[in-house]
């Protein structure tokens, strides 16, 4: 959690106590959750904050790169720790549920199509839209 302040900080970022209650409450977050989502979360650690001022705040943070930008297609973007450990995701259409997965054959794929096509990858984001099966 702290690591988010220390990297804002380090960046020269100016960080009031409402920064660093929306840091705080990004570095908590387990899930990917939107700007109306860490305004519910931060607000309840402190009251006095504003919807406008976690807009501004996940703005300047995104532009610092503290954070990335998710678009899962549902019209609502979503936030992560732009330094958490490298994963993909795996939506559910129909209860815009976000599961994170590593799969070492895929990260090799995509290595291998890159040197394929000439390239050395130095980053990718894989996103994969899906159903549940239904069993039985």
């Amino acid at each position: 959690m702290s690591d988010i302040i220390a990297r804002c900080e380090a960046k020269g970022l100016r960080m009031t106590e409402q920064r660093r209650v929306v840091a705080r409450v990004i570095g908590a977050a387990e899930d990917h959750p939107d700007v109306e989502e860490l305004y519910a979360r931060a607000a309840q650690v402190d009251p006095r904050i504003s919807i406008a001022t976690v807009y501004r705040t996940v703005k300047l943070f995104e532009e610092a790169g503290i954070l990335d930008r998710l678009e899962f297609g549902d019209g609502r973007a979503r936030y992560e720790d732009a330094e958490r450990d490298h994963h993909d995701h795996l939506i559910d259409v129909n209860s815009g549920e976000v599961i994170e997965f590593v799969d070492p054959e895929i990260e090799e794929l995509q290595e291998r199509i890159a040197a394929r096509l000439g390239y050395r990858l130095v980053g990718h984001r894989l996103e994969l839209l899906g159903v549940p099966v239904k069993k039985g």
